[in-house]
């Protein structure tokens, strides 16, 4: 007896479909999360920012309006791999910009609110440009 061994050329073309659409799945939603990533690093860097922030406002009762107010280096000297600077503006907001595709130039911005003597942060504001899709669960 003549026994065929092997798959047949239907059986390799049906696994190389299902890895195509597998491929064709994964491939965004990796995008998308390398691209989060580098919005978690503008995050970490501006949490020196936020303490900054938070110590002048319990010293003077006010809020910063720039990096040097509230005793940070300047706003282009704080950067990372996709942040291309953090800047303390006007009401103590913190404005973060990225750099590198896809989302070069973007803007997150970092509200603080005055809740009982302790500030509170929240994402958004007039100035955040970055898309939703990238933006930490807390931002959306």
């Amino acid at each position: 007896m003549n026994k065929q061994q092997g798959f047949t050329l239907i059986e390799l073309m049906i696994v190389v479909a299902i890895i195509g659409i597998l491929a064709a799945v994964a491939i965004p939603a990796y995008q998308d999360y390398t691209v989060r990533a580098k919005v978690t690093e503008g995050l970490s860097l501006a949490s020196g920012a936020k303490t900054s922030v938070a110590e002048y406002f319990s010293s003077e009762g006010t809020l910063p309006t720039s990096n040097t107010e509230a005793g940070m280096a300047q706003a282009a000297s704080i950067r990372g791999n996709a942040v291309r600077q953090v800047l303390v503006t006007n009401a103590g907001a913190i404005q973060i910009t990225f750099s590198g595709a896809p989302i070069e130039g973007a803007l997150l911005e970092l509200n603080p609110t005055d809740n009982g003597g302790q500030l509170v942060w929240e994402c958004g504001g007039g100035a955040t440009d970055l898309a939703s899709k990238y933006r930490p669960s807390s931002c959306r």
